[in-house]
């Protein structure tokens, strides 16, 4: 590999593709993807007492805090269950978290997918309009005001992350508008990963 343990954040708004992508870096070069929105499933399914605390606070209308988030993502990494490293994907959200993972965990990269709002609203509603919803937090995804408003949110959070990021020399800013080999061949050669062994 020549690449051991590379420790990959991957940043997007809701439909940029942060899923696939992860999923196809692990295929390739055998790291390990951790994705907070399927970790989350994963409790809801086995109705945890994590579970139990989220159900409440959602169903209050709130946002799940950053702290038992945060708590979710440490347990996990403290598995340490990887050879080549790990893709992280659906977290950090915001600095906060972001400061908090450098403390316990030396990233090398973080790739944002970058990609416009009106793009993200054609996804994000053909998926809605396809009956596929975006999982634990079983929210309104056809409501276009709903999502301009996350999204509003999401880069008002983001933008100091990605400060952040380019600070620390580790940003890389990807055109994730275009086809899925595009984005993925320009994240590969952008994080100088060879080419994927067939």
């Amino acid at each position: 590999m020549g690449h051991m343990d590379s420790k990959i954040v991957i940043v997007g708004p809701q439909g940029a593709g942060k899923g696939t992508h992860a999923q196809l870096l692990c295929k390739d070069y055998d790291f390990v993807h951790i994705s907070i929105g399927d970790i989350f499933r994963w409790h809801m399914t086995h109705h945890t007492k994590l579970a139990a605390r989220v159900t409440r606070i959602m169903n209050e209308g709130r946002l799940v805090p950053d702290e038992i988030v945060e708590q979710v993502v440490a347990s996990r990494l403290e598995e340490h269950d990887w050879n080549y490293g790990f893709v992280l994907d659906g977290f950090p959200r915001t600095r906060s978290q972001a400061e908090y993972l450098f403390e316990g965990w030396n990233l090398d990269h973080a790739i944002y997918l970058d990609i416009p709002d009106d793009m993200v609203f054609q996804r994000v509603m053909s998926r809605a309009a396809m009956g596929q919803g975006s999982g634990f937090t079983k929210r309104a995804d056809d409501n276009p005001a709903a999502l301009r408003v996350r999204l509003q949110e999401y880069h008002e959070k983001t933008s100091p992350l990605l400060e952040l990021f380019q600070k620390k020399g580790m940003l890389l800013t990807v055109d994730a508008n275009r086809s899925v080999p595009e984005v993925y061949q320009d994240m590969r050669e952008g994080l100088r990963l060879p080419p994927p062994k067939k």
